[in-house]
């Protein structure tokens, strides 16, 4: 491992589409409380009118944590027609409910809203601007040699995969979804936790509004649920289970299951990222939790507050 390795970040893609559809509802091209029915719609029938943007970024849409996409459905067709109707695991708005589903509708959404693919939307949009160009979706066959390879399944499956998203959902419908598949480097990821630190702007580049980034900064969960941490717009809030001791002062960031995580705290100016690759060569063999919380620990000990 160097350190220009590329990991596959797994959820951590969801931080950057949340970003880039932020840049879009600033632009007017949507709404975050407007109902998601306006382009999708398989939504526009009894509770599903009540799916919104907010809602799905924020993990409230009432939608389920999974769908067996690559087992279940044939094809990418049939897999994306899954995703949209999708049934309601429970009210919109009323709790919290981890969902890679909902944000395989956001990016859907994206699409829909915008024309344009996802790889593009989030290279013009986030990855461009801030000189990104070991981040993105699909790494090309001349970066394989830097890619961490994730997990070895049995050959009938797919082997060694390196290079190729690890999540099946994502997998199964080409690499390009919401919830996973974007890559990239521990340098370039801090620089994306930098931006946001900085409030939208880095190194003379603006990303996204002080505004914006505010409130994707800030707990939007509705009043009375609880899962045990608070949750911004696509970043979680204060969650000490991989925050360790930077939880507890407005500290934001997100996690992915291949073992990644991204935790920024602005009262000690701090980004602190942690990619390992605890899938290899198998996802039964770590639990990273622990580890997390330890570096977690370490930058809070080194960087105690007014330190860079």
């Amino acid at each position: 491992m160097t350190g220009d390795t590329i990991f596959d970040l797994a959820s951590i893609t969801k931080v950057y589409v949340t970003t880039m559809v932020l840049s879009l509802v600033e632009e007017g091209a949507l709404g975050l409380d407007e109902p998601v029915a306006t382009w999708l719609p398989s939504f526009a029938d009894g509770e599903r009118t009540r799916v919104t943007p907010r809602r799905l970024l924020t993990h409230t849409s009432g939608l389920p944590a999974l769908l067996s996409l690559w087992t279940d459905w044939p094809d990418r067709r049939s897999r994306v027609e899954a995703i949209l109707n999708a049934p309601l695991v429970r009210t919109p708005g009323t709790g919290f409910e981890y969902s890679d589903i909902g944000y395989l509708t956001v990016g859907l959404l994206a699409e829909r809203v915008t024309g344009r693919t996802l790889p593009e939307l989030v290279r013009e949009r986030v990855t461009g601007p801030l000189g990104l160009v070991d981040t993105g979706y699909l790494p090309p066959a001349d970066k394989l040699p830097r890619v961490a390879a994730t997990e070895y399944e049995p050959a009938e499956h797919r082997g060694m995969v390196r290079g190729e998203v690890h999540d099946e959902n994502s997998w199964s419908l080409g690499g390009t979804v919401g919830h996973a598949g974007i890559f990239g480097t521990a340098s370039e990821l801090a620089r994306l936790g930098e931006m946001l630190r900085c409030y939208g702007a880095l190194d003379g580049v603006r990303v996204l509004s002080e505004e914006t980034v505010d409130q994707m900064t800030r707990d939007q969960l509705p009043a009375g649920v609880d899962p045990g941490f608070r949750h911004g717009l696509g970043l979680r809030v204060d969650d000490p289970g991989f925050m360790g001791p930077l939880a507890g002062s407005g500290a934001f960031g997100h996690t992915g299951f291949t073992g990644t995580s991204l935790v920024v705290d602005r009262g000690r100016e701090l980004v602190v990222v942690l990619l390992t690759n605890r899938v290899h060569p198998s996802r039964d063999w770590a639990d990273v939790s622990g580890l997390r919380r330890e570096v977690a620990a370490l930058a809070a000990q080194a960087h105690p507050g007014g330190q860079r």
